[in-house]
């Protein structure tokens, strides 16, 4: 008994000398402050799965706005609340440009594109992709163009319904996938194109598995997950057919390209890529190229549909806001037009509907994780080099100090005592600094231009009317993505 003891002693001492030695990190550093954590696991145990952005949010009012958190074995440092998030994103922009290179997009992309490089590489491809997206007409009147003309085939689509009932999920997604298909490959997909539509639909499960706990697992225990059978690993197979798809665009473009006339962004990187073939260094590569057309067409397909998705559903459950935005639409524009970016001005309610839309969802409540290149200082602390960095957009959307109503849908957050539009710095759904998303005046384009047109065609509702609509996300793991709902277009 006695020996049971002393071995029972000295296990538990080293037990304590593993927890003190895995948590300093580097002898002499000053971590932010944050709850206990268990060596391997972390702080999972005491965890909201299915909402962790919470148990972030609970966790800094005991520690503060910036806290030390472990994802399984994995050191992460949360910023919470408006000030912190800009102090790091923007003030101190150089040292928070690192992104972490998430095990799951690490797994599809090797590392390349633009979504998870960091160095030189993200430089020389950021700069490139926002100038050749801009020459394409991204926020500009051809981009402008091109949406009026795709919103008129979504609201073709949505007339055959004949007022029956319906899921918005596929109309929406391919309407906004084309538009950034345009800008990749040169090119929109039929509506009844069954391959692009099976494409889209592997484009839905990935982000929702990925916003699921069990999706997340992979990225906190790739290793053991990587032998696992399950969802994942059917998850990868699909994703090959998407990269399969891209790279079919990208050897078509080959076949046909003429350096003297670029159709598009496929066109532009294989005309750079030829110019430095002889640069044994050169960032534009065909790894590059595949991987950054891949997240482009993903990002610019999910993120968008699913924020008009989210807005329909508000409106449907909200009958009032959507009646004054009709109203406003009516008087400013008519029936007939198609809407204009510039017609934004003169519609302060609606702008003020689609901004409160963006902040109420919270679309992507933790950010896109960050990463700590180098050892950085910030706020009397040090965030150690190889450190995951959550810059929570939840807490700056959601900020108690910056907007009167945080948690309640209230387009007043938008609008001064005269009814005028007015902005508010914390309004950051695209992240902001240096790593803000490359498309965000897309995005803005299509978000505006697409209700707009919805708007002044039909009247939203719902089979179960508007109690029956619940706007709380189906998962939120990493996307807050709502539920499946039906809505009925009533033509005006």
């Amino acid at each position: 008994m006695e020996i049971f003891n002393t071995l029972l002693l000295v296990g538990l001492v080293l037990l304590l000398v593993l927890v003190l030695r895995w948590r300093r990190n580097a002898s002499g550093v000053r971590l932010p402050p944050g709850p206990f954590a268990l060596p391997l696991v972390g702080n999972l145990p005491w965890m909201n799965k299915h909402k962790p952005f919470q148990s972030f949010m609970k966790w800094s009012r005991e520690y503060g706005p910036v806290l030390t958190v472990y994802m399984g074995p994995q050191r992460a440092v949360v910023l919470v609340g408006y000030d912190t998030v800009k102090e790091a994103l923007v003030d101190q922009a150089d040292d928070f440009t690192g992104r972490f290179q998430i095990p799951f997009g690490q797994r599809i992309l090797k590392g390349y594109g633009l979504a998870i490089s960091n160095g030189e590489c993200w430089k020389q491809l950021r700069r490139f992709t926002l100038t050749t997206l801009r020459d394409f007409g991204m926020g500009r009147k051809r981009m402008e163009a091109w949406i009026q003309e795709e919103s008129k085939h979504l609201l073709n689509s949505m007339s055959e319904n004949k007022a029956a009932p319906f899921d918005p999920m596929v109309f929406l997604s391919r309407a906004v996938s084309n538009v950034i298909c345009a800008l990749v490959f040169g090119q929109r997909f039929s509506y009844d194109n069954h391959h692009f539509r099976d494409l889209l639909q592997i484009i839905s499960d990935v982000l929702r598995r990925g916003s699921t706990p069990s999706g997340q697992l992979y990225n906190i225990f790739p290793r053991l997950m990587e032998m696992l059978p399950g969802g994942h690993q059917t998850t990868f197979k699909n994703m090959e057919r998407l990269r399969s798809f891209v790279m079919e665009r990208i050897e078509e473009h080959k076949e046909n390209l003429n350096p003297e006339d670029p159709r598009d962004f496929i066109d532009c990187f294989l005309i750079r890529l030829n110019q430095e073939k002889d640069n044994s260094n050169t960032e534009f590569h065909y790894d590059n190229l595949v991987a950054t057309c891949f997240n482009l067409f993903l990002a610019g397909t999910e993120t968008t549909s699913t924020t008009i998705r989210y807005a329909l559903m508000l409106l449907i459950k909200y009958p009032h806001i959507q009646e004054h935005m009709q109203k406003e639409i009516d008087t400013v524009i008519g029936q007939e037009r198609s809407p204009l970016m510039e017609d934004r001005k003169s519609l302060p309610f609606t702008d003020a509907v689609l901004h409160e839309v963006q902040r109420y969802i919270d679309l992507v409540p933790l950010n896109v994780p960050h990463y700590a290149t180098h050892n950085i200082s910030f706020r009397g602390y040090t965030i150690p080099k190889d450190t995951v960095i959550f810059p929570m957009l939840h807490s700056v959307l959601r900020d108690e100090n910056r907007w009167q109503k945080p948690w309640s849908f209230n387009p007043e957050h938008f609008l001064d005592k005269n009814g005028n539009f007015k902005k508010d710095p914390a309004f950051l759904p695209f992240s902001a600094g240096k790593r803000s998303c490359v498309g965000e005046s897309l995005a803005r384009m299509e978000i505006f231009l697409f209700m707009v047109s919805l708007l002044q065609h039909f009247t939203f509702t719902c089979p179960g009317g508007p109690e029956s609509i619940d706007a709380s996300p189906a998962v939120s793991s990493f996307a807050k993505l709502p539920r499946r709902y039906e809505l009925i277009a009533t033509p005006r």
